[in-house]
């Protein structure tokens, strides 16, 4: 199982298409879809009244055997696919044959690609106003639990579960209630002067910068956060941590960084 693509609702695509091209270094290939590795695409914009997450997918070898509506397979270019919604309203989709890209992809921002492919487009954080009941939902999917963060940042509590469904360290986490449906999510570079020059153009682009440059201690990602053209976050980060499925022994973490990860108004005093 992979993390196939987000959709999200957007009051000003065309913001989002700036972002995606310009700040992410991803390419666009039509119909508010971007692309970053070998799949036709991972992200889609949908005009909306609202700027929030409006679809998950989940990508199997097949859909036989889980739960949820059968849904027209067109209309994300895959073989067959199932909708449900999560228990805390998010839409999730599972999807077997995702559509591939028909050349490799390139991006001149990015030189050196993204960790995606087999592994999926990143991870998505979500809100879980009961974790326990988003526990049991995505348990019931397949996804294991990774680790946990338990701890108090910036004066604010933090409870944090994280679960993979293939090698990569987490490809969803959740902890409680948010704003909008996703807190954030996360692309991962495969060199680490990549993070520095996206940081770079996130400040040229004026985008709110949430988290400076830090690293987390669970799945060992250098990272920044910043906020995107819909309110919620990205993190762009080098150097996750991959499962072991076989020695693997959940920790739960008393911190959410090792360094860094400041909030501006730490640093500069005020946003930058």
């Amino acid at each position: 199982m992979q993390l196939a693509f987000l959709e999200f609702s957007a009051k000003d695509p065309e913001a989002w298409h700036v972002f995606f091209t310009t700040v992410l270094g991803m390419e666009a290939v039509g119909q508010g879809r971007y692309r970053m590795d070998g799949h036709a695409w991972r992200f889609q914009i949908t005009p909306g009244e609202r700027n929030d997450l409006s679809g998950i997918g989940w990508e199997v070898e097949s859909v036989e055997g889980f739960a949820g509506d059968d849904a027209d397979p067109s209309e994300r270019g895959v073989r067959r696919r199932k909708r449900l919604v999560d228990p805390a309203g998010v839409p999730v989709e599972i999807v077997e044959g995702c559509a591939i890209a028909e050349t490799p992809f390139a991006s001149e921002l990015v030189p050196g690609g993204f960790v995606a492919d087999e592994l999926g487009l990143g991870h998505a954080v979500i809100t879980a106003p009961d974790p326990a009941a988003s526990r049991a939902f995505y348990d019931d999917l397949g996804f294991r639990y990774s680790d946990r963060i338990a701890c108090e940042i910036h004066g604010f509590p933090v409870d944090l579960a994280f679960f993979h469904c293939n090698p990569r360290h987490h490809s969803l986490a959740f902890g409680g209630p948010q704003r909008s449906r996703l807190h954030h999510f996360m692309v991962e570079a495969r060199d680490v002067d990549a993070v520095g020059q996206a940081f770079d153009r996130t400040l040229r682009a004026g985008l709110e910068i949430m988290q400076t440059l830090g690293r987390h201690p669970n799945d060992r990602m250098l990272s920044f956060y910043a906020k995107t053209p819909g309110g919620f976050q990205f993190e762009f980060g080098w150097g996750g941590r991959l499962v072991d499925e076989a020695s693997w022994q959940p920790t739960t973490y008393d911190r959410i960084s090792e360094w860094g990860h400041l909030p501006p108004r730490l640093v500069w005093g005020s946003k930058p």
